[in-house]
C-alpha cells in the first residue's frame, strides 16, 4: 500500500473509486478467494480468474469512454493504473479494450520525455504511473523510447543539484510535484515504483538518491538519518516530508 499524504488525498481518491473496480489489485480478491474455497471448495486459482474476468468485465462494459479513457477528467493517470492492471492480469496490449487506453495515455507524451496533461500540477505522479503503464505493455519493446524519456524526465526533476539542492538538504533524492514543490513521500514512493518498472535496479543512483530521501523521513536516527526530527519521536515510523522544514499530516 503506497504512503498517500492528507495533501494528496482528494486526487488519490479520484483514482481510487476507479482503480478499486479492478478488484484483483488488493485484500479483495484474497478475502474473496480464500471465501469462496471455504464455501465451495473451489480452487483458488479458479475462483480467482472469474474475480478477475468479472472485474475487467465491468471495467470493460461500464468503465471505459469511447477515447480510451477512464475518469478523464483528471488526466492519464486513472487510465494508467487501471491499464497496467488489466495488463497485468494477462490481456494484450493488442486487445482493442487495451490499446484504446494506451492510444489515450500516449497523447500525453510530451517531447520533455514526461507523461502527463498540459499545465498539470502532478507531472511526477501521472508520468510515473504511465511508466509502470507502459512497462506492462512493453512486452516487444513498442514502447522502449517513451519509457526511457521518461525514465531521463524523473531523473531531472528528482531533487537533487538540478534543483540546487545537495546531498546534506533533507529534501535530497526525493520526488516532489514536478512543479516547484518540495519532495515529500508519498511522490518518491511512485518515483521509486517508475524507476525499477523503466529498469533502474536498486544500486542505480537514482534510486539510491530516492532512498536517501525516504530514509530520512523515518522516525528513527541513524547512520541514514542524521536530521534534527529523526530521534523526535523515534519509534521507526514514517511521515510526509523532511524537506522544508519537516511535515507531518500528523501534526507531530
Amino acid at each position: 500500500m503506497q504512503l498517500i499524504a492528507m495533501s494528496d488525498r482528494g486526487m488519490f481518491d479520484r483514482w481510487l473509486a476507479v482503480s478499486l473496480a479492478v478488484a484483483v489489485y488488493g485484500l479483495a480478491v484474497v478475502s474473496s478467494t480464500c471465501l469462496a474455497d471455504d464455501v465451495s471448495g473451489e480452487d483458488h486459482a479458479v475462483v480467482y480468474q472469474r474475480v478477475v474476468s468479472r472485474a475487467i468485465g465491468y471495467l470493460r462494459t461500464k468503465g471505459q469512454s469511447e477515447d480510451g479513457s477512464f475518469s478523464s477528467a483528471v488526466g492519464p493517470g486513472v487510465t494508467s493504473i487501471i491499464s497496467a492492471a488489466i495488463l497485468r492480469h494477462g490481456r494484450s496490449p493488442d486487445d482493442p479494450f487495451v490499446s484504446r487506453s494506451l492510444k489515450y495515455i500516449e497523447r500525453f507524451v510530451k517531447p520533455d520525455g514526461g507523461i502527463y496533461r498540459e499545465g498539470s500540477l502532478y507531472r511526477n505522479y501521472e508520468t510515473c504511473l504511465a511508466v509502470m503503464c507502459f512497462a506492462e505493455a512493453n512486452q516487444d519493446g513498442r514502447y522502449e523510447k517513451v519509457i526511457h524519456a521518461a525514465d531521463g524526465f524523473l531523473k531531472d526533476i528528482q531533487w537533487d543539484q538540478g534543483e540546487n539542492v545537495d546531498h546534506d538538504n533533507p529534501g535530497w533524492g526525493g520526488g516532489g510535484y514536478g512543479k516547484h514543490k518540495r519532495p515529500d513521500l508519498s511522490n518518491t514512493s511512485f518515483l521509486i515504483e517508475a524507476l525499477k518498472a523503466a529498469g533502474n535496479d536498486q544500486d542505480s543512483e537514482a534510486i539510491q538518491r530516492a532512498l536517501t530521501f525516504v530514509s530520512r523521513c523515518q522516525n528513527l536516527e541513524s547512520a541514514h538519518n542524521t536530521t534534527p526530527f529523526g530521534a523526535k519521536i523515534n519509534d521507526g515510523g514514517f511521515y510526509y516530508t523532511a524537506a522544508a522544514g519537516g511535515t507531518s499530516q500528523l501534526g507531530k
